[in-house]
């Protein structure tokens, strides 16, 4: 595997918070997918599941090497877990594209919070290419 690119990001739990309670659904609906929504929402402490999920949304599109550009949404960018609950990327629409045109094949992604922060990092990997037997 060879590394395409790095990405980590860092955010206040309130900052979530905040924007949750100012614009409500509105808010959920832009950044996050129904998954990601419901996941959250069944947490004892929902605000830190979605800061995670904004960390790790925001190092994946770093990890890409872009921001919020190129026609990109973040509810293109799916956190999911796994049945063991480690969380996986799952992309479509622009953001998928753009992975596929960097040959983007894997994006390895980490999530911690506490009540005050939520960090993630981001490792977007492709497959190496194969060399010719001469």
């Amino acid at each position: 595997m060879e590394i395409i690119g790095i990405g980590t990001d860092i955010i206040e739990c309130v900052r979530i918070r905040r924007m949750i309670e100012r614009h409500g659904e509105l808010f959920l609906a832009r950044v996050f997918t129904e998954q990601e929504i419901l996941y959250c929402q069944a947490r004892k402490r929902s605000t830190e599941h979605f800061a995670g999920r904004w960390a790790a949304k925001e190092a994946v599109l770093k990890s890409l090497g872009t921001g919020m550009t190129h026609g990109l949404c973040w509810n293109e960018i799916e956190i999911r877990n796994d049945p063991s609950g480690q969380p996986q990327i799952e992309l479509c629409g622009a953001t998928r594209d753009l992975a596929e045109k960097l040959q983007v094949t894997a994006i390895l992604i980490s999530i911690s919070h506490c009540r005050s922060y939520a960090i993630a990092y981001a490792t977007a990997l492709r497959d190496d290419l194969e060399m010719d037997d001469d």
